[in-house]
């Protein structure tokens, strides 16, 4: 499928879940996580949820990290240029959410991109090869491209993995892992 197949798709699919489901899988999803080898990392960015596309409720994770004392890295996204800015997310971080439902910070500590060990990443779908279908717009091959070369990228997702993506573009990036609420893909 291509990712415009693949984007109606998988938003058609997390609509029809549940709130109650969404909760139960967001939670698996960050149980999942804690079987993974990044924990001696120190700087997790973290994509705050756009409750209006039911996406991974990322709260768990949030008080994972927050719990296992990391730095978390959060982003206010640049629709102009497609870039995103990151900041710490501290007590004192205010967050609002932009034209688009996106809970930003309003300001604070900027955290430079080549700082970040751990990159959380949304997606739509993805398949069997890492590859990621977003919401079109590349803020996070972009940023994925700053970060330095062994930045940890793991996808979160509902869904497993379709077998493959058909329009691949040389500036996608890869995923080295994608996390689903019973199992964890390595690519």
């Amino acid at each position: 499928m291509t990712k415009k197949e693949l984007r109606i798709k998988y938003k058609a699919l997390r609509n029809a879940l549940s709130i109650e489901e969404t909760e139960d899988k967001s939670l698996a999803i960050a149980n999942m996580l804690l079987k993974l080898d990044i924990w001696d990392k120190v700087y997790f960015h973290l994509f705050l949820s756009i409750e209006e596309h039911t996406e991974i409720q990322t709260e768990y994770i949030l008080q994972i990290l927050a719990g296992k004392d990391k730095e978390i890295v959060v982003s206010k996204s640049d629709f102009a240029d497609c870039s995103m800015t990151h900041y710490l997310l501290t007590d004192n971080t205010r967050l609002k959410k932009n034209e688009y439902g996106i809970p930003e910070p309003v300001h604070g500590l900027e955290v430079p991109d080549n700082k970040i060990d751990v990159v959380f990443v949304p997606l739509l779908a993805f398949d069997t090869k890492g590859h990621r279908t977003g919401y079109g717009k590349g803020f996070y091959d972009r940023f994925l491209a700053k970060c330095k070369s062994d930045v940890i990228k793991i996808g979160l997702s509902f869904f497993d993995a379709e077998k493959k993506i058909d329009d691949i573009n040389h500036t996608d990036m890869v995923l080295d892992y994608c996390v689903t609420p019973n199992r964890i893909y390595t690519f």
